[in-house]
């Protein structure tokens, strides 16, 4: 009895350790991907660096109050062994994200902690031999992170095709203006969707752990769990992520306001969709430069700096794969030495 006395304070303890990893990843993903609502508002003037993120960080908390399907996804994307086990395969998935998403921002990369979170899930699950759903890997995240960047270039291309039409004969500094307040609201509603999005997943890692020692079902997501994620993911985006800002706001191409609104209103409704449609844990990072990137082509591909373009593109492919690797190198050194 005092055995197994010792082992259930050393899993609660395990799993307070989980969940509070599992935060600091939340806490990142938010500093980490805080560009994604607010470069293009700061790039075209349209508001403050500092006004920015607090807008930005509370969108971020009001949109991680608003769903939990896509947290649903993730929870089962692994079936991780019961008790301490799984808690060490969960606690590897998330290491695996966080030290990719300190890498990409060190380098001022806009690669996705959604992926990096999948894929240091995976990468574990993998390398302690647990049951993963390829199919929901496939159709959930794989399919999606293929096709939302493709449709989010077409369709802000279209937008902006669209606005040059309708503005065609008025004049430039009046459109300029009126555009700086339409995107205030095209980057409140991106960074609600952001919210919504990035959010719940770490929702999903956190009831994942709760399933593996038996507090949860997983059928629902605790309201605490819901709290706590928000309130991470605001603090991570109030802190700010000036590196990866500067590369989507200047480095991709040079917006003004008509752009950005663009933008940020194509790609909010793809998050939307994704979220309430789907229930896919798709990139904001994915979906707001491809959409800079079609917004900028209407004035010329040329416009678009390909190279930065190209580096970004490289920062998606290695996302998953380089997450699970690290994962995976987690959960071997703990076993390594006996834990």
């Amino acid at each position: 009895m005092g055995a197994l006395g010792l082992r259930s304070d050393a899993q609660m303890a395990v799993l307070i350790l989980v969940i509070v990893v599992a935060l600091v990843f939340d806490y990142t993903n938010g500093f980490h991907d805080a560009a994604n609502a607010i470069a293009t508002s700061v790039s075209t003037r349209a508001l403050t660096p500092r006004a920015a993120l607090i807008m930005a960080a509370v969108m971020n908390l009001i949109g991680a109050l608003l769903g939990v399907e896509v947290a649903k996804t993730v929870s089962e994307v692994i079936t991780p062994p019961t008790g301490l086990h799984g808690l060490t395969v969960v606690a590897a998935g998330v290491l695996g994200a966080i030290t990719w998403n300190m890498i990409t921002w060190y380098f001022g990369l806009p690669s996705s902690s959604s992926h990096a979170l999948i894929g240091g899930v995976v990468g574990a699950g993998l390398a302690s031999a647990s049951h993963v759903s390829w199919d929901k890997v496939v159709d959930k995240v794989a399919v999606p992170m293929v096709i939302s960047p493709v449709v989010g270039f077409c369709l802000a291309y279209l937008v902006m095709v669209a606005i040059l039409w309708i503005f065609r004969r008025a004049h430039p500094g009046r459109v300029g203006r009126r555009f700086r307040i339409a995107q205030s609201l095209s980057a409140a509603s991106m960074a609600l969707g952001h919210g919504l999005q990035d959010a719940q997943k770490t929702m999903g890692i956190i009831v994942l752990a709760l399933v593996t020692t038996g507090h949860a079902t997983g059928d629902t997501v605790p309201l605490w769990v819901i709290i706590a994620c928000a309130g991470a993911l605001s603090l991570g985006t109030y802190a700010g992520g000036w590196r990866i800002m500067r590369t989507l706001g200047r480095k991709v191409i040079e917006l003004d306001p008509p752009k950005g609104f663009a933008a940020e209103a194509t790609a909010s409704m793809i998050l939307y969709a994704a979220a309430y449609v789907w229930h896919a844990p798709i990139s904001t990072t994915h979906t707001i430069t491809s959409c800079i990137m079609g917004a900028g082509a209407t004035k010329r591909l040329s416009a678009v700096r390909w190279g930065v373009a190209g580096n970004i593109v490289m920062a998606w492919v290695l996302t998953m794969p380089m997450a699970a690797a690290v994962a995976a190198i987690v959960y071997w050194l703990v076993h390594l030495f006996g834990a």
